[in-house]
């Protein structure tokens, strides 16, 4: 029983480890929303990666050159509703920014520093 239970907590403790040891890993996943990713649009200084699951469309904007803190935002607006923003200084990532559409279409809007993308109506 106890070498069992040595074992679990050996098998628990490496996990846990090999979890703190990728943190590249876990930075990636906070910049990235849940769902499939549906549409990419480049522009000249960064991408708006845009997702959807079950309703829900979520959007993040990436800097093609990540480190330097630099203005960025990312919107998400739902047809006829009021865009939900992220906006400031960042180094790696705006958003992310999810919001309920439906069956709605919905249109994002990404910059990184002076460039920028405005997408029209899409996933309609």
């Amino acid at each position: 029983m106890r070498r069992r239970l040595a074992l679990g907590m050996a098998v628990l403790t490496a996990s846990g480890l090999l979890a703190l040891a990728a943190p590249g890993d876990a930075q990636a996943a906070g910049a990235s929303c849940a769902g499939r990713k549906v549409r990419s649009f480049s522009f000249s200084t960064g991408s708006v990666e845009v997702y959807k699951r079950r309703g829900y469309v979520c959007a993040v904007t990436l800097p093609k050159k990540p480190g330097t803190r630099r203005y960025m935002m990312v919107s998400v607006q739902v047809y006829a509703l009021q865009p939900v923003v992220d906006e400031g200084q960042f180094t790696r990532w705006a958003g992310p920014r999810t919001v309920h559409a439906g069956r709605h279409c919905v249109r994002v809007k990404g910059a990184v520093g002076h460039g920028s993308y405005e997408s029209g109506w899409i996933l309609c």
